[in-house]
């Protein structure tokens, strides 16, 4: 993934109520939430939410989609495991984590070291 993908992510993220609405949306899975459950959930007005939902589909964090009458927004998955993968590839050194690759299932795992304990001075 390229730091001129990542930034935009980042950005997107780094604001209470996007984060908030992207953390529902992965906790929904693929199938997503309507704008209006969002808005619900979060007690957030409807014109503020669209807001901060344009925001995250820009950045490619989000879908969105019509079902009806409704928009379903989603995580975008992909994007996601790409975004942890940059984070943690480019990022980390290999003995603080690294990501493992299920040869049979696609899946991934990330792999954090335990903490070093400290030396007391």
């Amino acid at each position: 993934m390229e730091i001129n993908a990542v930034i935009p992510m980042l950005d997107a993220l780094a604001q209470e109520t996007r984060l908030k609405a992207f953390r529902l949306l992965v906790k929904a899975g693929p199938d997503g939430l309507a704008a209006g459950s969002l808005s619900a959930h979060l007690d957030v007005p409807h014109n503020t939410l669209s807001f901060h939902l344009r925001h995250l589909t820009q950045a490619n964090i989000v879908t969105s989609h019509k079902q009806g009458r409704s928009v379903i927004y989603a995580a975008n998955f992909p994007a996601m495991r790409d975004l942890l993968g940059f984070l943690i590839r480019d990022c980390c050194s290999a003995d603080m984590a690294r990501v493992r690759e299920s040869e049979t299932d696609g899946c991934c795992t990330i792999e954090l070291s335990a903490p070093a304990a400290s030396v007391p001075a």
